[in-house]
């Protein structure tokens, strides 16, 4: 009897459920076609506008003390553009998760709720993967990942909607939200489920390389046109200017490098005289025109030939203040014990060398004032830097001292012959690292028979050396002719070259 019941209401429910399903069909274009049109009509400028306030808290220009902070962010938001950009592409179907990191700077609209607290300089680390499949949500997940207010989205998204037919003005604006049942009855797939199953999967390097490898080979074989006309051009400005080197200080692709050095090239042919007064230099593009604190020439990729034919004209009398530079640098070394002041460009922010002249100044001028005494070499072998946004001396783990413009001399002295010893220790293990780190890349280069290995400036000699010794025990033949990058995150790059996180996981160590 009971069987019977139960299969004339199954037969019932399924008699009900194929009569109602050209309603259900009907309700659900009218809501599915009404959210799609209104979570398209969101467009490109206004995604850029709702998220000038994550721009503001993350834009690399803001971390111009913090090298490794800036790097990261620079790479976040090379990787979140690509993937907006794909979202505004016609006819794309589903992107892939993209996990993203960004250090975020304590603003008047952010909170730590939920989040990593503030640390003492004022930006706290989030990490979160993109999994949204429109525009409109990929803002709002964006800022709330960030603790960001996402009430102007909602006013913007309001004012630019169109008005919706009259048979839809009750409808709902969201998507329909189905019981479990439903997916579980249709045969349907949850997307839910998806979304879970993306945020539990922790990404090993074997699987991504798998999902990975063809694509970045693929990008690779395309560029290598680009990668020969860069080495010509490079190569050819390098001997007609005599430089010692050409630089990028941004991860720049091949054809934006290539640009630029046809800009160079021009200007070359117009003003070649001018040009060769930066015989034996290093040319650096960078954000902004100038002379580096190291006596590189920086030729700021916004600024047009007139400004970098000025700067040219000038090298002979910047030449002449890095002279002053490398005296004021001796005489404050004569005054701290034969202490060497250095400049280390990838723990510095960037500085003009007039900027960075300025700043030993005032140091230098603190100092003759207190004339506190230190004892001829006592802190030869050492390395200090200076640092204008600091309030307290530190010892930097691998061996130097990071000193702030204003610090008392009587507390400086007693500083250093507290931590003398220490530094020296620190100094020696960043030479063991050093040539740990060399041998491994060359090691892990031969094994896996790449192209090029190289690191990102934002990791360290510890982190790259615990990387290759686990590369090492890895089988990985998609490595084989490509170029490696480690960082901080997973990557292909616009032109093939492969990133990966310093700490990488594999499926041994998942939990």
């Amino acid at each position: 009897m009971l069987y019977r019941f139960w299969a004339f209401w199954l037969r019932s429910s399924t008699e009900m459920f194929c009569f109602l399903r050209p309603v259900r069909r009907l309700c659900l274009e009218k809501v599915s076609s009404c959210w799609f049109f209104c979570s398209r009509a969101f467009s490109g400028a206004e995604a850029v506008n709702a998220l000038r306030p994550f721009y503001f808290a993350v834009h690399p220009d803001f971390f111009g003390q913090h090298p490794r902070e800036r790097e990261v962010n620079e790479n976040s938001l090379q990787r979140l553009s690509v993937y907006l950009e794909n979202l505004q592409k016609p006819g794309f179907k589903s992107l892939k998760p993209t996990q993203l990191t960004f250090y975020v700077r304590e603003t008047d609209q952010n909170s730590s709720d939920g989040q990593e607290p503030f640390n003492t300089l004022g930006f706290r680390t989030v990490k979160f993967t993109l999994h949204t499949r429109d525009l409109q949500s990929t803002v709002l997940y964006i800022l709330n990942s960030c603790s960001l207010s996402v009430e102007h989205v909602q006013s913007l998204n309001s004012n630019v909607r169109p008005q919706p037919p009259k048979e839809a003005k009750r409808m709902t604006d969201r998507p329909i939200k189905w019981d479990k049942s439903y997916y579980s009855f249709t045969g349907f797939k949850d997307p839910d489920e998806d979304l879970e199953h993306v945020s539990k999967m922790e990404t090993t390097l074997a699987s991504w390389l798998d999902s990975n490898g063809k694509r970045a080979i693929k990008k690779l074989e395309n560029s290598l046109p680009l990668r020969k006309e860069l080495d010509r051009l490079k190569d050819e400005l390098s001997h007609q200017l005599q430089l010692s080197d050409i630089r990028w200080q941004r991860s720049w692709g091949l054809a934006h490098r290539c640009s630029q050095l046809h800009s160079l090239g021009r200007l070359a042919q117009q003003n070649l005289e001018t040009l060769k007064n930066a015989k034996g230099c290093t040319v650096i593009f960078t954000d902004r025109s100038g002379i580096s604190a190291v006596g590189h020439v920086m030729l700021g990729t916004m600024d047009v030939h007139h400004h970098w034919s000025k700067l040219f004209e000038r090298l002979p009398s910047y030449f002449d203040l890095q002279r002053r530079l490398m005296l004021l640098e001796d005489q404050i070394s004569r005054l701290l014990g034969d202490i060497q002041v250095v400049y280390i460009e990838e723990l510095q922010p960037v500085l003009t060398l007039d900027e960075y002249y300025s700043l030993l100044d005032v140091f230098y001028k603190r100092l003759l004032k207190k004339r506190v005494p230190f004892h001829p070499q006592s802190l030869r072998g050492l390395q200090m830097i200076l640092n204008s946004d600091r309030y307290a001396p530190s010892l930097h783990e691998l061996g130097h001292f990071n000193i702030p413009t204003l610090c008392d001399p009587v507390n400086l002295q007693w500083f250093f012959l507290t931590k003398a010893q220490q530094a020296r220790e620190n100094m020696k293990r960043k030479d063991e690292l050093k040539v740990m780190e060399d041998e491994l890349i060359q090691a892990s280069t031969k094994k896996f028979s790449l192209e090029k290995f190289y690191k990102e400036p934002s990791v360290s000699s510890k982190q790259m050396v615990d990387c290759c010794k686990r590369l090492l025990g890895q089988s990985l033949p998609y490595l084989q002719g490509m170029h490696l990058c480690v960082s901080h995150f997973y990557s292909v790059m616009q032109d093939g070259d492969l990133c990966i996180p310093w700490n990488w996981k594999n499926g041994d160590t998942m939990k």
